[in-house]
């Protein structure tokens, strides 16, 4: 089979199209042709090895201990395990593998049967592959860790890509109020999902302004944990996603003892993969949720989506269709 293959960390010039032998499946594993996947910002943090902690997270400290990227797949069962039950060759399925070895630039995976729910016919696959990673993450940020309710003010850093398209229509599913942060060429975009009021970052500092919100989803951390301490409610939430190694330490470290002392909850979010799942498919199955897709790319040209990525230009996600 064909894959994306890197052996060192670097800019896109060491991704490889090579072929490769296809894996075979393990007792409690199935084989998937792979028809769809997604591109994540982790994909390229990975595929850098920056910021340093995605290597001391599981990435390799040395070099990649990964040599396929790509972990929101969507495809067909070709070969079943002897052990699995929930699946039979032919079912469509999809789901979030970063658990089980990513492998998803690639015309073929293998995982474990839990790693994957079925694919509703009233999607795509692209759209399927489009969900796991960013729609979970939005969630439990939304619902789980922010508690968002009617009235709610919520802020959202970085809305216009993967989780934060998501995120605001979770948000306004909800009943709260969303202001939008992201580039110039988003904001009309991040209006049309249904974000109250929204902010260019390369005009304006969100956290020098007055406004104070009850929840933060910080997709792109680029600010220190005090600025955003300032423009948190009392009780408030600041839940970060993505960013800066020194936020990620600061969120770690400093954001526990600010919780205790400032009355404001502030860490990192905890990623649960494929937790909720089903209960997004139920809302975009009622049309109150949308995955948006800006382009799909085929599997040679996995390096100009992942820069593409790494300009943070995307609006919504970017799907791979080998």
């Amino acid at each position: 089979m064909q894959a994306i293959v890197y052996k060192k960390y670097g800019s896109t010039s060491v991704l490889a199209l090579k072929e490769v032998a296809a894996p075979i499946p393990k007792d409690n594993e199935v084989l998937i042709k792979i028809h769809a996947t997604s591109v994540n910002s982790w994909d390229w943090d990975l595929l850098r090895g920056s910021p340093f902690v995605v290597r001391l997270a599981g990435g390799g400290l040395t070099k990649p201990r990964k040599p396929i990227l790509g972990c929101d797949i969507a495809g067909k069962i070709t070969v079943i395990g002897k052990n699995v039950k929930r699946f039979k060759p032919g079912d469509d399925v999809f789901g979030d593998i970063s658990q089980y070895g990513w492998g998803g630039f690639a015309e073929y995976v293998c995982v474990p049967e839990k790693a994957l729910i079925k694919k509703p016919v009233s999607i795509t696959f692209e759209e399927a592959a489009a969900i796991p990673q960013a729609g979970v993450m939005a969630l439990q940020g939304i619902r789980d860790y922010g508690k968002v309710a009617p009235g709610k003010k919520v802020l959202i850093n970085g809305a216009g890509g993967g989780v934060g398209t998501f995120a605001i229509q979770l948000a306004k599913y909800y009943g709260a109020e969303v202001m939008a942060v992201d580039h110039t060429n988003k904001l009309d975009f991040m209006l049309s999902l249904g974000a109250d009021h929204v902010i260019d970052y390369t005009q304006e500092d969100v956290t020098q302004k007055k406004l104070k919100y009850d929840f933060i989803l910080d997709v792109v951390g680029h600010h220190s944990i005090f600025d955003y301490k300032r423009i948190l409610k009392p009780k408030g939430i600041y839940s970060m996603v993505g960013g800066h190694t020194s936020l990620i330490f600061q969120s770690l470290c400093i954001g526990p003892l600010l919780s205790i002392i400032e009355n404001k909850k502030m860490g990192i979010l905890a990623h649960q993969p494929n937790k909720g799942l089903d209960f997004l498919l139920s809302l975009i199955d009622k049309k109150n949720v949308t995955p948006i897709i800006e382009r799909c790319y085929s599997l040679k040209e996995v390096s100009e989506a992942l820069e593409h990525i790494g300009e943070g230009r995307v609006k919504g996600k970017i799907i791979i269709t080998p």
